[in-house]
């Protein structure tokens, strides 16, 4: 980024990155992502993957999703939403047909004197194929 300028420089490498991210939704660890740009551009590095990452979190294009596991997960998809993860496969999924829930801002607001801009909430249990898996 150039900030005495006030721009950051448009590359390949940050265009295809997110074209990958995005064409997924599964929430993938940057190895997955490194993976498949490499596809497209053979001589990228995992470092330069994951710089490009974190600029596009940075900037808001992406999220980045930590769940205390050993790799972070990325999602192609900024807009504030909830997550369900697998706790037998590790799966991420976005929880669908529930909205957020901007009464929780507002409650969390009148009764501890702060200013809220946003929150996450994570669900934890068994994804369809594990809930299956176990009942069989």
């Amino acid at each position: 980024m150039d900030t005495q300028k006030g721009f950051i420089r448009k590359t390949k490498q940050r265009d295809l990155i997110l074209k990958v991210l995005r064409s997924t939704d599964t929430h993938p660890t940057a190895d997955w992502i490194y993976e498949q740009v490499k596809k497209e551009m053979p001589n990228i590095s995992l470092g330069t993957v994951y710089r490009n990452l974190g600029k596009l979190a940075e900037l808001g294009e992406i999220t980045e999703l930590k769940f205390g596991s050993k790799y972070s997960r990325f999602d192609g998809n900024p807009d504030n939403h909830y997550h369900f993860v697998c706790t037998e496969c590790e799966k991420v999924i976005d929880v669908k047909g529930c909205p957020v829930d901007e009464e929780i801002d507002r409650c969390i607001e009148l009764n501890n004197d702060v200013k809220v801009f946003f929150h996450k909430v994570l669900f934890y249990g068994l994804c369809t194929d594990c809930k299956n898996n176990e009942q069989e």
